[in-house]
């Protein structure tokens, strides 16, 4: 592992950015059209996933693995890195250890959460067009919802910090000015990607199926 870690890192970083990041950014985008289209708008974006052509070996190839093998190394990493905010105290050395520390949120709240959704629907208890029905089970007892609101607040920092991160190790933001301000720049996006992914749990958490039935929704 030491002889090749230079690689194993480097590979580690690409992948948080292609193709987790992607992914993440258009979980986003589909979860959040649940608060802003509301139940109907949320299906359409999830039969359009469905309904692209190989979905099953792009989600393997393109989605499962690559998580697989970043936050397994991920784990690796955070298990051998010296963190000593205490002892040192400067922002950087913080923010490396909320990186692994919400790296390690972010890896047990995907396995609990793909539980609860993808494999119920691989195991025929959740239909694909039931899925915001299950997240608005999930999300409507409250000790889950505190929980979902502590996960995507860790994986939106994760990602954010992790793309400065990202830019700092290629060598795209070199000097100290530009790392200040890609700094800024992604500490804004974790804000903003906070408070759209938390707007979507309240979508979830709040949507009546009392009044029509589910297959209601369906319909054009």
């Amino acid at each position: 592992m030491k002889g090749n870690s230079y690689f194993y890192r480097k590979l580690h970083s690409l992948l948080g950015v292609i193709p987790v990041g992607a992914f993440l950014v258009e979980h986003l985008y589909t979860n959040y059209a649940a608060y802003h289209e509301g139940h109907e708008g949320f299906l359409a974006k999830v039969e359009w996933l469905n309904s692209l052509p190989l979905v099953f070996f792009m989600e393997l190839f393109g989605i499962w693995l690559p998580i697989l093998y970043h936050g397994v190394y991920g784990l690796y990493v955070a298990y051998t890195a010296r963190n000593n905010p205490k002892q040192y105290g400067y922002f950087r050395n913080w923010m490396f250890t909320l990186q692994r520390v919400t790296g390690v949120i972010t890896l047990l709240f995907i396995v609990w959460h793909v539980f609860e959704t993808r494999v119920q629907v691989a195991l025929g208890n959740v239909a694909h067009d039931q899925l915001g029905v299950r997240m608005h089970e999930i999300i409507s007892q409250p000790w889950a919802f505190v929980i979902y609101v502590i996960a995507v607040v860790s994986v939106s920092f994760h990602f954010a910090n992790g793309m400065w991160s990202f830019l700092v190790s290629w060598g795209i933001t070199i000097g100290p000015r530009s790392q200040r301000i890609s700094g800024y720049v992604w500490m804004g996006v974790f804000v903003v990607m906070s408070v759209m992914f938390i707007l979507a749990l309240t979508a979830f958490a709040g949507m009546d199926f009392s009044q029509r039935p589910v297959t209601a929704l369906l319909q054009p």
